[in-house]
């Protein structure tokens, strides 16, 4: 035994075992030396690969200096342990890996077990520490099995896996706003079990219309995103109005209707199976089963006819509209005029008094027709299919007045004697006198006290003189000057631009005539 102590210190650890023999010695020691760290790390590849990457314990401050024997002696026995250390003293941060959170209180074997490690050569390695992954999913299983991001960290922490205080539900595709904040996870988010797992479901969750989740309390009666009528801070507060899509109904909302409140047409009911449903399968067109029929159906039932629903007071083209069905039946001139000329108020049903043409127009006569203060009516002179451009008054009615027609008056146009220079049509006060009508081309020449009177040698038959009786002149005609033609002594002259002819001759001797 003395003997054999002098030859080795001892028995080899079971894990150096093989290495056993006064052959082996050189395997771990230089002759004449102590053992040698290279030798070590020519075997445990493993650590010498750590340090050279600068990682791990080994390569910390604490023990890269170290010789490998200080904490790792051998010839102690079959048993003894080379891998000893204090557990509650070790400072995990020389590893590269600081224990935090849940991680400080677990026992290391807790996690130093060889099914966690990944490199097969290490861990078939007896009671290593080596090895290790820094990932959590390198010891932990995939709880997600693989649905979600592999990166733990950016939901999770070390302190506790639920809750995940790292998830900010903002960042999915769906985010949490009023009631829905309050909701617990698992109300949403099953679980289920896959591949004999549990599992919690946190992706593929349809949520692209409320009922994928919520009940469809109106079975169906309407189509769309249930968020066009109800919010998410309480179900029972509606918001439908002018949101909703009324399109997508059999009644298109247009115009004025698009800024009624849905109640104004349907029945205020909370049911949810009665609400906004007294109204189907009524038409567009049919306006009277909500409106009232102000017309007493005197023109049909067919309002956009005239109306649409930009406003009730905003007419359509009234081209189809049959006036005939009214009071006054449109005819002559009022066929063509525009519906605005007559009917001034915005209400097209305003009544208009049509009893009297004056009515709706002004007396453009001006009261000269008018006896004790009343003028008569149009229609006494005038008729519709022919305007105000013609007149009814006849010849014989012209002959009751002050001056009756006779001779060429009856065949001269009545703008000529009834028409102003100012073009204004005057029918009182316009003169009965030749002179007030025709201009005294005699220039006054046969005027006695101032006074013209043409019937002495004219009438209305024909302008040319006739029934002049010239024995009444200062120059009686006797012999060949009965004969003469007048103009062949009464010459014209012109005074003032204008033309007369000289009846009044002051002087008729032979010579003042005749050569």
């Amino acid at each position: 035994m003395q003997c054999y102590a002098q030859l080795s210190p001892g028995a080899l650890t079971k894990s150096h075992a093989e290495l056993e023999g006064i052959g082996n010695c050189t395997k771990c020691h230089d002759l004449g030396k102590a053992v040698s760290s290279t030798k070590c790390l020519e075997c445990h590849k493993e650590i010498r690969s750590l340090v050279d990457e600068d990682r791990g314990f080994h390569a910390s401050a604490e023990v890269v200096e170290k010789e490998c024997f200080e904490c790792h002696s051998d010839h102690h026995g079959r048993k003894f342990d080379m891998v000893r250390f204090d557990k509650d003293n070790f400072d995990h941060d020389n590893t590269g890996y600081k224990l935090e959170g849940k991680h400080e209180v677990t026992d290391c074997r807790e996690c130093h077990k060889s099914e966690y490690i990944s490199d097969l050569n290490i861990r078939k390695l007896d009671g290593t520490f080596l090895g290790l992954g820094q990932e959590c999913l390198d010891c932990h299983d995939d709880f997600h099995q693989k649905t979600l991001s592999e990166n733990c960290a950016s939901c999770h922490n070390i302190e506790d896996f639920r809750p995940a205080p790292g998830f900010d539900h903002d960042d999915a595709d769906y985010q949490l706003r009023e009631k829905h904040l309050e909701v617990e996870c698992k109300e949403c988010h099953p679980t289920i079990t896959k591949n004999n797992k549990d599992f919690q479901v946190f992706t593929d969750i349809a949520f692209d219309d409320c009922i994928a989740c919520h009940e469809d309390s109106h079975e169906g009666h309407f189509t769309g995103a249930c968020t066009q009528c109800h919010l998410e801070s309480s179900f029972s507060d509606f918001s439908g109005n002018r949101k909703f899509n009324h399109n997508t109904t059999n009644f298109a909302l247009k115009g004025s209707h698009q800024s009624v409140d849905c109640f104004e047409c349907h029945l205020s009911t909370s049911d949810p199976l009665l609400v906004f449903q007294d109204h189907i399968g009524v038409a567009e067109t049919s306006c009277i089963e909500c409106h009232d029929d102000v017309h007493d159906n005197k023109f049909g039932n067919d309002c956009a006819k005239c109306h649409n629903e930009e406003s009730w007071l905003l007419l359509n083209s009234m081209d189809q509209f049959d006036h005939n069905l009214t009071d006054y039946p449109l005819e002559g001139m009022h066929v063509d005029v525009d519906c605005k000329e007559c009917h001034t108020n915005e209400r097209y049903t305003q009544p208009i008094d049509f009893s009297a043409c004056m009515n709706c127009h002004e007396d453009y006569h001006e009261g000269e027709f008018a006896e004790n203060g009343l003028s008569p009516d149009c229609v006494e002179c005038h008729v519709l299919k022919k305007g105000f451009e013609e007149t009814l008054y006849t010849v014989e009615q012209h002959n009751k007045t002050v001056f009756p027609l006779e001779g060429a008056h009856v065949a001269t146009p009545c703008f000529a004697c009834h028409v102003s220079e100012e073009s204004r049509w005057n029918f009182r006060d316009i003169g009965s006198d030749c002179s007030h009508c025709h201009e005294d081309v005699h220039n006054e020449a046969f005027a006695l006290n101032n006074v013209t009177d043409c019937a002495r040698c004219h009438n209305s038959e024909t302008w040319s003189p006739n029934g002049f009786d010239h024995d009444q002149t200062a120059f009686p005609l006797d012999g060949r000057h009965e004969t003469v033609a007048c103009e062949g002594c009464h010459k014209p002259y012109e005074e003032n631009g204008k033309f007369f002819v000289q009846y009044k001759i002051d002087k008729f001797e032979c010579v003042d005539c005749h050569q």
